[in-house]
């Protein structure tokens, strides 16, 4: 790929068998980025840890490596450049940030040969991969390094508030000269890594203009689809438990929030899905990795991966990120088949400025205004989430249980006979309870009128007796009060 210089001079670096970036072919570049940070990074860490001021967002270091080398530095057999480091204390700072210690950032980036990526973005970019699939190289263009440069100030303190984050991680911005050409390069994180095999990729917007993968991208062995693409290959959107769908949702619309702050458009979600059914049946293919295709223990960045990016601060991020899933998110589709996503947002470097707001007003009078990917911030960040809410992203309903009829009809007859039986029953004890509280009444109410009608009778049979009465008179009521068992005495009457 190449592209023209910024001064329309060429340099020395070029050759036709190679692939080039403003006439610099990728073996010089590759060279050359590799000996600039080697010296930068290494001399940094002479210079005490301090805390970040402002004045060091804005500083520029340089340094001359001629190729026969110098007292500072080595010799190459590349042309003479110079490279420059743009905030080596800040970046230094994020680097700490996430747990990058000076010696593995130089191991990755200098020990071993940078990978080029046969799949650039439409940007005409250049994109190296680091072998062991930590840190992406990306060419930039100027007013993209200058916008970041300008951005340094509030990405820090974004940063400081909250380390897990989808936004891209940064960890260094530097630039080459040589003949007249100025090739500006970024290092961030990985999003996709190569020990996994990739089966879908897909770069989204929110928006449905243009937004298909042309005939050319599709016939690539790894191509990058795009919105309307998605809809038509996962209809139904991927579906993730509660607490991880709450987390993502909660994350992506804190970061959008941050970009529209800083009047920040036409940014991506990149989005890689690992189908994990599929890779058993190709046997556990991995990606383009070599070896085991596992990263080395020695050098983990924290939050880097997409399962800590999104995970509060209460989950261990050792526990999270594991060999066999590199920290993807477990995911499903509406078949049931079990994924795992990659994910983080791209292309933030693009300033809702005068050449974006004239595109959008041109593309408003063909098309509709609000379906084109160039829009105000504010209102392309809530396209953007509403896309993400209810198009890709879903939420797993729990599993409630329903029995069947035939199990709720048995069960009904079941409480309806228990209830019927209890209720009887209940109704019996009711009753002999009511008889033998009535029973009691009755015997004592008996108990009572016995006695007050043998004081009644004895009363009387005593005043009777009193008085002079006949022999038979004296026999009936002593014959009477042996029925009625009421003792009496009635002298004369037995001898």
């Amino acid at each position: 790929m190449s592209t023209t210089t910024e001064n329309g001079i060429g340099g020395s670096w070029s050759t036709s068998r190679e692939k080039t970036y403003k006439k610099t072919t990728s073996s010089a570049l590759k060279g050359a980025i590799q000996l600039g940070i080697g010296y930068t990074v290494g001399n940094l860490t002479s210079k005490p840890d301090r805390d970040v001021l402002m004045q060091d967002f804005y500083v520029v270091e340089s340094v001359f490596l001629p190729s026969e080398g110098s007292n500072l530095t080595p010799a190459h057999h590349y042309p003479d450049f110079r490279f420059k480091t743009y905030a080596p204390l800040a970046f230094r700072y994020f680097r700490d940030l996430f747990g990058i210690k000076p010696d593995d950032y130089l191991y990755s980036l200098v020990n071993e040969p940078l990978i080029e990526l046969a799949n650039p973005g439409a940007s005409g970019s250049l994109f190296y991969l680091t072998s062991d699939d930590e840190f992406i190289i990306k060419t930039v263009q100027h007013k993209e390094a200058k916008f970041l440069q300008r951005l340094l100030p509030g990405y820090y303190m974004n940063l400081n508030q909250n380390p897990r984050t989808l936004l891209p991680k940064f960890y260094g911005l530097y630039c080459i000269q040589s003949g007249g050409i100025n090739i500006r390069l970024v290092v961030m994180n990985n999003v996709l890594p190569r020990s996994v095999k990739m089966h879908y990729k897909y770069d989204l917007k929110g928006s449905t203009y243009k937004r298909r993968a042309s005939r050319k991208e599709r016939e690539k062995g790894c191509p990058t689809y795009k919105d309307l693409d998605f809809q038509d290959m996962h209809e139904e959107g991927l579906y993730f438990d509660a607490e991880t769908y709450n987390n993502l949702m909660k994350t992506l619309q804190r970061d959008c929030r941050v970009l529209e702050s800083f009047k920040i458009m036409d940014y991506s979600l990149l989005l890689g899905v690992h189908v994990l059914d599929q890779s058993h049946r190709e046997g556990g293919e991995q990606g383009q990795a070599g070896g085991d295709g596992r990263r080395p223990v020695c050098q983990r960045v924290l939050y880097s991966t997409a399962m800590e990016s999104i995970q509060g601060d209460g989950k261990a991020a050792e526990v999270l990120t594991t060999d066999d899933t590199m920290g993807g998110i477990p995911a499903k589709t509406h078949k049931d088949e079990k994924l795992l996503i990659f994910l983080g947002l791209i292309d933030i470097l693009q300033s809702y400025r005068f050449i974006k707001k004239l595109e959008h007003s041109w593309k408003a009078l063909v098309y509709d205004g609000d379906s084109v990917s160039v829009h105000r911030p504010g209102f392309y960040a809530s396209r953007f989430l509403k896309f993400m809410n209810t198009r890709v992203f879903r939420k797993t309903q729990p599993i409630r249980y329903s029995p069947s009829k035939r199990t709720r009809n048995s069960i009904q007859a079941l409480k309806s006979s228990s209830q019927e039986i209890l209720s009887s029953q209940a109704d019996e004890r009711n009753k002999e309870d009511r008889r033998d509280r009535l029973g009691g009444a009755r015997s004592l109410a008996s108990l009572d009128g016995q006695a007050l009608r043998q004081r009644t009778i004895k009363s009387f049979l005593s005043s009777v007796t009193t008085k002079p009465a006949s022999v038979e008179t004296k026999q009936i009521l002593c014959l009477w009060s042996y029925l009625i068992q009421v003792p009496i005495a009635l002298p004369g009457l037995l001898h």
